[in-house]
């Protein structure tokens, strides 16, 4: 007969699962991972694992939740240690990076559009939602303090699509030396800034 099982111990099972399964999908990808593989690496039953989840969209739903948790984590640490609101930006700007290409299978799981509807995932929904935040935040203190004019969440979100797509890019090998990965970005973002600059003539 199972023994029963306490919250906590459901908690941090589940939390080792997560673990393993993000071992698996990074060395794998979406292919090689099964709840068998997630099983076998943390030496249990093949069915143990629908004990704590229903089945691998579940599993992979909160593989990605973690990342984004973990995403944000970086982020909002950076924003708090820098000292005004250009270096905030950068600092975000920064961690963004670092966490993308330290973790690239768990970013590129992180834009799966293979998975179904996120709402079924109110986990992933809540950690999607709370990155989102970072890549407004940095925006509202450069608006409030005249560097930036207009919107802060459509402005973060241009800043937020032109990144994504440049370490897109990066991950995919189709940068070259002739526009490698920081002269785009620096680029990108010299335009957007001036784009979306204050109008002196509107003073």
């Amino acid at each position: 007969m199972p023994r029963f099982l306490t919250a906590s111990d459901l908690t941090d099972f589940r939390e080792k699962l997560i673990a393993a399964a993000t071992r698996i999908f990074a060395a794998k990808g979406r292919d090689g991972f099964t709840m068998r593989a997630v099983a076998g690496d943390l030496g249990v039953s093949a069915m143990t694992p629908y004990r704590y989840f229903r089945d691998k969209d579940e599993i992979l739903a909160a593989v990605r939740a973690a990342a984004f948790d973990r995403f944000a984590d970086a982020m909002e640490d950076a924003y708090a240690k820098a000292c005004d609101a250009p270096a905030r930006s950068d600092a975000v700007g920064d961690a963004y990076t670092r966490f993308a290409f330290r973790e690239p299978a768990a970013y590129r799981l992180m834009f799966d559009l293979a998975q179904g509807d996120e709402a079924n995932y109110p986990d992933l929904v809540r950690a999607t939602e709370r990155a989102r935040r970072t890549m407004t935040d940095h925006v509202r203190a450069l608006v409030a303090e005249g560097f930036l004019a207009g919107d802060p969440v459509l402005i973060g979100h241009v800043f937020w699509a032109a990144l994504h797509g440049a370490v897109m890019l990066q991950l995919a090998g189709k940068l070259t030396d002739e526009c490698d990965f920081k002269t785009l970005s620096r680029g990108t973002f010299h335009a957007l800034r001036r784009g979306f600059a204050p109008d002196p003539s509107r003073d």
